[in-house]
């Protein structure tokens, strides 16, 4: 299997707290740390999990975090393809509460990857047999087009519907905004919808609902459950699963990460 992810990353603070506070409320952190993460550096380390190897294409801010981004992900297994940018890496923090779920401020905006930057190395997309778009801009998106498989985020409509691109899935979700998806908002429209749910699962179109998988017996941690899932999914269409069961592997894997402290403690190995 030969995989990539194009997007973003983050350096995250995670706090956990009993709960979020309330407006003018403060609370005290049971436990901290920090890593990398965001969208595209979770989902690379699920595929890298996944295929035993994952390019990362990405942009990472030429500061300190930036620097320590870069080791942190290469130490993870990521196959980096990453640019330095003037702008600062950014940032977010995150509450993790009592039942898992994260809240997540973010700072600063994302560093995309350019596919007009001739730093990058886009003639690796061609031919891979699947690549996850997470963020970047049109260019970027074409070179991604060149792979086998295409499977994007919802996250990114604006950038999707510019493109123009067949996607092979677009993944949504029911539940949060930023990630809505209706019929006749991509021309052409992406071949399968995968519409995430939560606990309830979720909706593939065409096909209908499908199950949640199992969660592990204590949840400690929410974050990353999405980027995982869209990163089995990924794979799994990669190595040429039906949907029905790309589906079924992509929310185990959306399962598996909740067992863990922060994205990448508990991410499911290759089945």
């Amino acid at each position: 299997m030969r995989v990539a992810v194009v997007g973003h990353v983050e350096w995250v603070e995670f706090a956990r707290v009993e709960r979020v506070p309330r407006a003018g409320e403060i609370v005290h952190a049971l436990e901290t740390w920090e890593e990398p993460a965001g969208g595209g550096a979770v989902a690379a380390a699920q595929l890298t999990r996944l295929a035993g190897s994952c390019l990362f294409f990405t942009a990472l801010g030429a500061d300190e975090l930036g620097r320590r981004s870069r080791s942190e992900l290469t130490r993870l297994g990521i196959d980096l393809r990453a640019i330095p940018e003037a702008d600062p890496t950014r940032r977010a923090f995150t509450y993790v509460d009592e039942t898992g779920e994260r809240t997540i401020t973010v700072l600063g905006d994302k560093l995309r990857p350019r596919g007009g930057d001739s730093r990058l190395p886009w003639r690796e997309l061609a031919g891979l047999d699947a690549v996850y778009f997470v963020s970047g801009d049109v260019e970027a998106l074409h070179h991604a087009r060149l792979a086998r498989v295409l499977v994007a985020t919802a996250r990114e409509l604006p950038t999707l519907r510019e493109a123009g691109v067949q996607l092979d899935a677009l993944v949504g979700s029911g539940e949060d905004k930023g990630e809505l998806y209706r019929p006749g908002e991509l021309e052409p429209p992406p071949r399968v919808v995968v519409t995430t749910a939560g606990p309830l699962g979720g909706w593939v179109q065409p096909g209908g609902p499908f199950r949640p998988a199992p969660l592990p017996s204590t949840v400690v941690d929410a974050y990353g459950c999405g980027d995982c899932f869209a990163a089995g999914l990924t794979f799994a269409l990669g190595r040429g699963d039906a949907v029905e069961d790309a589906v079924t592997l992509a929310a185990r894997c959306g399962a598996a990460v909740m067992a863990g402290r922060g994205p990448y403690a508990a991410q499911l190995d290759r089945p």
